[in-house]
């Protein structure tokens, strides 16, 4: 299976357990690794036998900025299924990174990670 990355899309969204993040909302970053057979589309050089991850990267934009969840790992359930939607996409793998999470200590960053399929 092939794979088609897209790294660092960047969106504000009001998820969280905590009223403050769901007043004042944050950036979250998700990273996309989409597994599909990009073989048809170079063989013919046409964009409507891929993924069109412009389109992709939009929807996922679009699903961060929407209804509010508490977990993150909702939200990155949520993109993995907006992705599995486009025909060609078997497998997605979602990361998503919610930089300025409520913790006290020190960090750089809280990711989920999440692999899901059409089987």
């Amino acid at each position: 299976m092939d794979r088609v990355a897209l790294r660092g899309l960047k969106a504000r969204g009001h998820h969280g357990v905590f009223p403050r993040e769901r007043e004042e909302g944050q950036t979250f970053i998700v990273d996309l690794v989409l597994g599909l057979d990009t073989r048809p589309a170079a063989a013919d050089d046409d964009l409507a036998k891929t993924v069109h991850y412009g389109i992709v990267a939009e929807e996922v934009v679009a699903a961060v900025q929407g209804e509010p969840v508490d977990l993150i790992e909702t939200l990155a359930e949520r993109i993995a299924q907006v992705c599995l939607k486009h025909e060609g996409v078997q497998e997605v793998e979602v990361c998503v990174h919610k930089p300025d999470a409520p913790i006290t200590v020190p960090f750089d960053d809280v990711t989920i990670t999440i692999t899901r399929s059409r089987a």
